[in-house]
């Protein structure tokens, strides 16, 4: 069957996309959308194999797609994606930076490496991927631009590295947006919440122990789908959305507004400060402690 897709099929009719992180889970989902609605999909991420696997599977399904490796943290290796891209295409008129990853640890137990390296992949490389599409023609013939960003509003506790990385994602999202809306550039942002999505599959045990609690605590009491999240994006880079950029649109089922992924470790009671002389009427045991 089809992508089953609420926008019409030739949307995109011609215009190609490039996906970043587009071998697995939300990215692949992206790329299968898009291409169902004629545009032509250029995949890229580390993965060789993730990338053909998705790539066979569109055409499968008649769209157009191709696959090209690239660390997105590398500055060389993202000038030579574009390099390729506009040789074999042209121009690149849609931009989906999904590329990303995290690992579970307390901030205090993040060694300087793992800390360069979340922030490189999913700060750095938004950015370079960023600024080679402006680099690369949109500066010239315009383009939209989608940042995949995460529920963070809240802090992100056990994933301190990549809640700093996601902040600064959306900030860049505001910050391109304005700087380059004289280009005709839309940049925006979607941060989907709790995704049933493959992604989830890469946390250990324990964790995916506490994830599969986690739906019935949630105020849809479940968890998104990757294709609510593409729908999304795809609005997003759409002509619809022509009057609409520097946002972050929150697909979470209003959980980020509700409550924390990860439940924190009880804690001593911090004691309260009271200057007030007299006694007040407040009810007893808000500040822990039983006065």
């Amino acid at each position: 069957m089809p992508y089953a897709s609420i926008f019409r099929s030739d949307l995109f009719r011609d215009q190609v996309a490039l996906i970043t992180g587009g071998g697995s889970g939300i990215g692949r989902c992206i790329a299968h959308e898009l291409a169902s609605l004629g545009a032509k999909v250029v995949l890229a991420s580390r993965d060789p194999a993730k990338l053909e696997r998705v790539v066979a599977e569109i055409k499968e399904d008649g769209g157009q797609a191709s696959a090209i490796p690239c660390n997105i943290r590398v500055e060389a290796e993202v000038t030579a994606l574009y390099d390729a891209v506009i040789g074999a295409h042209g121009r690149v008129d849609l931009l989906v930076n999904n590329s990303g990853g995290q690992f579970v640890s307390p901030a205090e137990s993040i060694s300087l490496r793992g800390w360069n390296a979340v922030l490189e992949t999913n700060l750095t490389g938004t950015f370079l991927m960023c600024r080679g599409a402006h680099q690369h023609g949109m500066s010239e013939k315009g383009g939209a631009i989608v940042n995949i960003v995460a529920d963070m509003w809240r802090g992100m506790p056990m994933m301190s590295h990549s809640g700093a990385a996601r902040a600064g994602v959306v900030n860049l999202t505001q910050t391109l947006a304005l700087e380059w809306a004289g280009c005709g550039i839309r940049v925006n942002a979607v941060a989907p919440g709790l995704i049933a999505s493959s992604g989830l599959s890469n946390y250990p045990e324990p964790v995916q122990e506490a994830l599969a609690e986690l739906p019935k605590e949630l105020p849809f009491g479940r968890m998104g789908t990757e294709s609510e999240v593409s729908a999304a994006v795809v609005y997003l880079l759409s002509p619809g959305a022509r009057y609409i950029t520097g946002e972050t649109v929150r697909v979470d089922g209003a959980s980020s507004l509700y409550r924390h992924a990860f439940v924190l470790p009880p804690g001593a009671v911090a004691p309260a400060y009271r200057g007030l002389h007299r006694p007040t009427t407040a009810p007893k045991g808000l500040l822990g402690d039983e006065e």
